[in-house]
C-alpha cells in the first residue's frame, strides 16, 4: 500500500488508534525501535524526536502487534486497517527491535 507521509496521514493513523482504544503518546526516551508498547494500559509511546515519516512508520509497525477489535472500527477505518495489516509499509528489515512492557 502506498501513501504519502503527510500530517494528514499521521492524523488518520492517530484516529485509527483512537478508535481501537489505544492512546498514543509522544515522549522523550531511548527506544531502540523508536517506540514502546504498554499492552495492559493500551498505550503506544512514540519517540517525540521522530519526524512525521518516522512516526507514521512506527505506528504502522506497531499495528499488527496490537489487538484491535474490528467491530469497534468505523467502515472507513476498518477498510484502511485491513490494507495496512495486509501489506506493511515496504520495510523488509528484520533488524528492528521492539520493546514491550507488560504492567
Amino acid at each position: 500500500m502506498s501513501f504519502k507521509y503527510t500530517p494528514n496521514t499521521l492524523k488518520k493513523l492517530e484516529q485509527l488508534y483512537e478508535e481501537a482504544r489505544y492512546i498514543i503518546r509522544y515522549e522523550k526516551g531511548t527506544f531502540n525501535s523508536g517506540y514502546c508498547i504498554l499492552e495492559d494500559k493500551r498505550v503506544a509511546v512514540i519517540n517525540k524526536f521522530l519526524g512525521i515519516e518516522g512516526r507514521i512508520n512506527a505506528l504502522i509497525e506497531i499495528l499488527p502487534t496490537i489487538s484491535v477489535k474490528e467491530e469497534e472500527l468505523s467502515t472507513d477505518m476498518l477498510k484502511w486497517y485491513k490494507q495496512l495489516v495486509a501489506q506493511p509499509a515496504g520495510n523488509t528489515d528484520d533488524n528492528s527491535t521492539q520493546t514491550q512492557i507488560d504492567i
